[in-house]
């Protein structure tokens, strides 16, 4: 067993975390100045979301320089000073791997742009669809659509062909092919580990192979663009392309912490690439369960209402599916979700604690590693935004803007962007009831959740029944209990449609998890396993009825024998 399988993991997005300068977005030394907060937590990880230097059109996520640290957020003196930090307090760092695609500002972009440049090949150029003028219309090489909307190739006139963005046009896709990429790629990951960085999460891993030759895809989208992910992932060189990795970095050997985030992957995909003997990776994100809020076939903007027993049965797809070969990632939250206490809890005044920590609770008793994204340890709820202009994600204001030009009701867009906008985990974290949360003394560079009075770390500090430390408590049962970190997991009532109920079985030792996803009361089955004897080990409630409250759970030690 590696050390992660113990581990829980707090992940930071810098530009929401903590401000030092008043600058109004988030820095390292305002992350260095809350790490007590984490320490208190009891996290053992912490994912740094993108902090290099970038032209910021993705947040970060557009990177110009792998070595450096964007002034936005600090130096390289500061980071180093967060890594030891961290690992004072007996915690590790994690940082954000985006080698997909780069700025198109970054020096090697710029420099492919010569078509006789050596590095004409590190990105992905093709000329214009035969029979057709460069630049016009329907000239792109293939119809593939970006995941960012709107065609996947974008016409340089400067060397008249095109290059391959899957994301937006400010973010070229590399050339994995050409080994001269992977060498400088493995290069800078050294660099990182050398330095004391102590993994990585990896953005969009699965889509560095492509299928070649590159040819469309069933038209499925406006403008006869081909909207089918199953194209770009998973491609045939992608397992070559992470042992390589593994070997050159050293992830296995320097017992790196890694985990990749793949689109489409599924149990069997996830299997191959976390089995300890393929020698990739320690895990992935899955996706799956992310999609349940929306329509079969649609996208992430086509809401429909959560069936829990359809979001029961596949994290018990995916626990099953991992059960004895490779690893789960758990998680509800990310910077790309909105908060899950208002998608798939109860976000109103009576029921937002209870739900915040239910979930939490259903979510780190599974077998995994679970992820605490910032401010769900507190309960932080969605954003509220009345208005367009209040949005700053790239994905959410063009979704807005194209579907309002195609005849969309606009207060109907703007009510499922208000649900499942990425800004919705933006907004600034709340550390206090100040005007700006404590964030910074500036203006904060998107606008704080107003109900931050109430929802706000040094509340949640000073009260032993808040979600805060209930958090806390269920991290510390991971740490200690050895049935939390590798029982073998049993989905209970899976037709249910408000309790959501398992087992934890190691030896003779057996969890039993029992909890309420609704706001109403509900009566325990007597099919369920016997609770007589058991011990309580952590409620949401002080209760111990029979019935449970309203988005009440509780984690009981059954007796043996």
């Amino acid at each position: 067993m590696t050390w992660w399988h113990s581990a829980v993991v707090y992940q930071i997005y810098p530009r929401s975390f903590a401000d030092s300068n008043g600058d109004g977005v988030g820095d390292l030394r305002g992350i260095i100045g809350h790490l007590d907060h984490l320490e208190a937590l009891g996290v053992d990880v912490v994912w740094l979301s993108p902090v290099y230097r970038s032209p910021m059109e993705d947040n970060g996520y557009d990177i110009s320089d792998y070595t450096d640290v964007d002034p936005l957020f600090g130096t390289l003196d500061d980071l180093d000073a967060l890594i030891a930090g961290l690992h004072e307090r007996g915690m590790k760092l994690v940082m954000d791997l985006v080698v997909n695609h780069t700025s198109d500002q970054h020096p090697w972009f710029v420099e492919s742009r010569d078509r006789t440049s050596t590095k004409r090949d590190w990105y992905i150029w093709r000329p214009a669809r035969e029979g057709f003028e460069p630049g016009t219309p329907g000239a792109e090489p293939t119809n593939w659509g970006s995941f960012f909307s709107g065609p996947g190739w974008q016409y340089d006139p400067a060397s008249h062909q095109y290059y391959l963005h899957l994301f937006a046009a400010s973010q070229p896709d590399l050339n994995w092919e050409n080994p001269a990429v992977r060498r400088e790629i493995h290069q800078m990951m050294r660099w990182w580990v050398d330095r004391g960085v102590d993994g990585f999460r990896m953005d969009v891993i699965n889509l560095i192979s492509k299928t070649y030759p590159l040819a469309d895809g069933p038209a499925n989208g406006p403008g006869g663009l081909c909207y089918d992910p199953s194209l770009v992932v998973e491609g045939p060189r992608l397992h070559e392309f992470l042992q390589e990795m593994n070997r050159e970095v050293g992830l296995v050997d320097k017992q790196l912490f890694s985990v990749g985030e793949m689109i489409l992957v599924d149990v069997d995909a996830a299997r191959s690439h976390t089995d300890p003997a393929a020698g990739e990776l320690g895990m992935v994100f899955t996706f799956e369960h992310m999609s349940i809020d929306s329509a079969p076939g649609g996208s992430k903007w086509d809401v429909v209402p959560l069936r829990l027993p359809a979001l029961k049965a596949n994290l018990a797809h995916w626990q099953d599916g991992l059960a004895d070969v490779g690893w789960n990632s758990l998680y509800f939250e990310n910077h790309d979700q909105p908060r899950s206490v208002s998608r798939f809890g109860d976000d109103s005044p009576e029921f937002r604690v209870p739900s915040a920590k239910t979930l939490a609770t259903t979510l780190h008793l599974l077998k995994g590693t679970p992820y605490v994204y910032q401010g769900q340890e507190l309960g932080m709820t969605n954003a509220g935004f009345t208005t367009i202009a209040q949005y700053n994600d790239l994905e959410s204001t063009r979704f807005y803007a194209e579907a309002v030009a195609a005849g969309a009701d606009p207060a109907r867009v703007l009510d499922v962007i208000g649900f499942k906008s990425r800004d919705n985990a933006r907004t600034p974290m709340q550390w206090d009831a100040s005007p700006h949360a404590g964030f910074t003394d500036g203006t904060p560079w998107l606008p704080v959740t107003p109900n931050h009075g109430e929802v706000n770390a040094a509340t949640a500090l000073a009260d032993p029944d808040s979600v805060f430390h209930h958090y806390r408590r269920l991290i510390a049962l991971r740490h200690e209990r050895e049935v939390v970190r590798h029982g073998r997991f049993a989905l209970l009532l899976p037709e249910d449609e408000r309790l959501f109920c398992y087992t934890r079985t190691l030896g003779e030792e057996v969890l039993l998890v029992v909890a309420n996803w609704s706001s109403g009361p509900v009566a325990l089955p007597a099919s369920l396993p016997s609770r007589d004897g058991a011990e309580l080990l952590l409620g949401t409630h002080a209760s111990t009825a029979d019935d449970l409250a309203g988005w009440e759970s509780r984690v009981y030690l059954l007796a043996q024998g």
